[in-house]
């Protein structure tokens, strides 16, 4: 008996240990996270306060279009490294199809003489300042029909078309002597129901400026929106976003939601209803409060389409270990909570058409990442938006691709950005275009889809 008492006590003291070995290393664990989590807090209230410095500086320079060139081109290498980082971040996240591209119609693009043409811009709600600096480089390309993909009877001699991709169209009886046509993108008709919008935009950044690529493409979104046939009478759009979104950095004016990105889109679109749940300073993930993946259920359940635009903030905050992996995708980092939020919002919100956007590239996270060596290049973000959006089956319409409003171009922060990162009301329409007619494009797929299975 006494032999069976040792024995006994002897397994009750070894499940003591092991009960207190596993709660010690509970514990530890417990105190690993919430240090991490409070030494990441730290970082990005830091983070936080530099931004503000840099955004003051970039505002009062936006002030002075020549001041605000020389401080570009002070930085300029910095961000042609960061270029170079776009391509090499792509091979590290499989299922990217970024090669998909627009095919269809371009509206006319009339640029010569080395300037943009006052034309291009009238009626088109544009602020046009003085942009001596930033020249369409070249010849006249003007008087050309492209009408129904078919361009025929011109003569184009002499001139250099760089980075150009028409696909699919048909060129015809023309005269083509002397000049150079490759890899740009042509917006238009095509797209694929997991992607949209091409990122040989941010490549074409090194040949056409952003703000020449923003007058076009405002020029041809314009034309879309006209030309649609697309009913949004009965539509409920919810975007879920950040001060972008929210367009608080206007909150001075009043009424200042009139101007936002979602108010907009709304008019354009002729929407039943837009909600703007934008939150100045939020994030997809964890980092700081009013993350989307904590508050994404606040989405009303009529929402007909959900747009969501975030990933500036995470940019200013995520180190590689914040960052996560695709294969663990661990709460509190961005891809761990990138994936709950996309799959969360495709579970609950069976009935909505969800889209994701990328973030607009910004010459402040570059300047963050000079003097916080820790931060990743923004490509991540968007790159990691692609792969998981096309898992998932959501659309991703690929601002940060596009060479769209990109504030490292001096003369998109002179006229559209005037602190590197948020628009002013120009710049939010010019958004907003945008983002219509990306919606009307995937619309009318669907609609030929439809006709097709018929």
């Amino acid at each position: 008996m006494g032999k069976a008492n040792r024995v006994l006590l002897m397994l009750i003291a070894m499940v003591a240990i092991m009960i207190t070995a596993v709660g010690i290393n509970k514990a530890m664990e417990h105190y690993s996270t919430a240090k991490w989590v409070r030494e990441q807090r730290e970082r990005c209230e830091e983070t936080r306060a530099d931004m503000a410095q840099i955004q003051m500086t970039i505002s009062e320079l936006s002030q002075d279009q020549q001041a605000l060139e020389e401080f570009i081109k002070e930085n300029e290498q910095y961000f042609e490294d960061s270029v170079q980082v776009y391509e090499e971040d792509r091979q590290d996240f499989p299922g990217d199809i970024s090669e998909t591209v627009h095919e269809g119609d371009f509206a006319d693009p009339n640029i010569s003489g080395n300037s943009l043409l006052q034309d291009m811009v009238s009626g088109n709600d544009l602020f046009v300042g003085d942009v001596s600096e930033n020249d369409v480089s070249g010849n006249q390309l003007s008087e050309h029909s492209i009408s129904g993909n078919d361009v025929s009877e011109n003569s184009a001699s002499g001139n250099s078309v760089s980075g150009n991709s028409v696909s699919g169209n048909s060129v015809s009886g023309n005269s083509i002597s002397g000049n150079s046509v490759s890899g740009n993108t042509v917006p238009g008709k095509g797209m694929t129901e997991s992607f949209m919008s091409s990122n040989e935009g941010f490549e074409n950044r090194k040949k056409r400026g952003s703000y020449e690529e923003t007058i076009l493409q405002n020029k041809y979104n314009q034309e879309k929106i006209e030309d649609s046939g697309i009913d949004f009478s009965d539509k409920k759009i919810v975007c879920l976003g950040d001060s972008i979104t929210a367009a608080t950095n206007l909150e001075d004016l009043e009424d200042y939601q009139q101007y936002s990105y979602p108010t907009y889109l709304k008019e354009f679109l002729g929407a039943g209803s837009v909600e703007n749940l934008g939150i100045g300073g939020s994030s997809i993930g964890r980092y700081w409060e009013n993350a989307f993946v904590d508050r994404y259920k606040d989405i009303p359940q009529d929402a007909d389409i959900i747009l969501v635009m975030g990933g500036t903030n995470d940019g200013f905050c995520v180190s590689q270990e914040e960052f996560g992996t695709m294969e663990e995708r661990k709460e509190r980092t961005f891809i761990g909570d990138l994936d709950e939020l996309m799959r969360g919002l495709k579970e609950d919100y069976p009935n909505a058409k969800i889209i994701f956007v990328t973030p607009l590239p910004n010459v402040l996270h570059d300047m963050l990442r000079k003097e916080r060596d820790y931060l990743l290049p923004q490509s991540m973000i968007a790159n990691a938006m692609k792969t998981l959006g096309e898992e998932y089956e959501i659309p991703v319409i690929d601002l940060y691709g596009s060479n769209l409003l990109d504030s490292h171009d001096a003369a998109v922060i002179y006229n559209y950005m005037p602190d590197g990162v948020h628009c002013n009301q120009q710049g939010y329409k010019v958004l907003a275009r945008k983002i219509a007619a990306e919606l009307i494009s995937l619309y009318e797929m669907q609609e030929d889809d439809i006709e097709e299975e018929l």
